[in-house]
């Protein structure tokens, strides 16, 4: 699988480097070098430097022949924006988008948009380790 992962935060980083240890081909994109030093040394995927909400920084990701799309930033309007641009005008035909507003997330996902909310996600973790 052809993967594109916009943001090399802990996530992205963590997520680019399980996908390469099982041989898919990912591309990692960040708009800040110094985030590539999350990779680990061994990490045989591609990293580029630029702006994901520029379609020919897409381009050069191999946003035309990706399998799947995944948007990982801090911002949530950025995740969002580069997820539709993905889906929307390349097509891509897996597409996931971190949103850390519930509401938000919501909102996204009657437009069609897949996401997760690690906000949710972790409050319920949280809530079932006081009842247990």
């Amino acid at each position: 699988m052809k993967v594109v992962i916009m943001g090399c935060g802990r996530v992205g980083a963590r997520l680019a480097a399980l996908l390469d240890s099982e041989g898919h081909q990912v591309t990692v994109l960040d708009n800040d070098a110094y985030s590539f030093r999350r990779l680990p040394s061994k990490f045989g995927g591609a990293t580029l430097l630029g702006n994901a909400l520029d379609e020919e920084v897409l381009k050069k990701a191999g946003i035309k022949e990706a399998d799947a799309f995944v948007a990982v930033t801090q911002g949530d309007n950025r995740n969002v924006m580069a997820s539709q641009i993905a889906k929307h005008i390349f097509d891509v035909p897996k597409v996931v988008c971190r949103i850390y507003d519930p509401l938000r997330r919501d909102l996204y996902d009657t437009l069609g948009i897949e996401t997760i909310s690690p906000t949710t996600i972790f409050a319920q973790m949280l809530k079932d380790k006081l009842e247990s």
